[in-house]
């Protein structure tokens, strides 16, 4: 069986197959988890909890996500366009008109290509 990332508020519980987060984003002790099809669900926790939540619950398939900076957590089956002087990162699953556009910094962005760019060498 597919795993599920399961995440549990006072209010209420999210079941979520990880295929369907594109990224986790943080405005200081709340994050917000953006699905493929634009549903978002805010936590009131920080990125810290979430990235733990991540690695406890899926293990190795938690690898699948990438901490860019401090303030997202990205899908890395998502990414579509890298622009490290324009600070852009555009993700998209690349079947639907869909795509979402978000700032990082440009070390982070320099970071993600390099990690990305390492792996077409293996």
């Amino acid at each position: 069986m597919k795993k599920l990332l399961i995440i549990s508020t006072a209010n209420e519980l999210i079941r979520v197959k990880p295929e369907r987060v594109v990224y986790i984003s943080s405005d200081g002790n709340y994050s917000t988890m953006m699905l493929h099809d634009k549903t978002e669900h805010l936590f009131t926790f920080n990125l810290s909890q979430c990235q733990k939540i991540i690695e406890s619950q899926l293990k190795e398939e938690a690898s699948t996500f990438i901490r860019i900076g401090k303030s997202l957590i990205i899908n890395r089956d998502y990414i579509y366009r890298i622009h490290i002087t324009k600070q852009l990162l555009i993700l998209s699953d690349m079947t639907f008109n869909e795509s979402f556009s978000l700032v990082a910094s440009k070390e982070a962005l320099k970071q993600l290509k390099y990690v990305l760019e390492k792996e077409i060498d293996l």
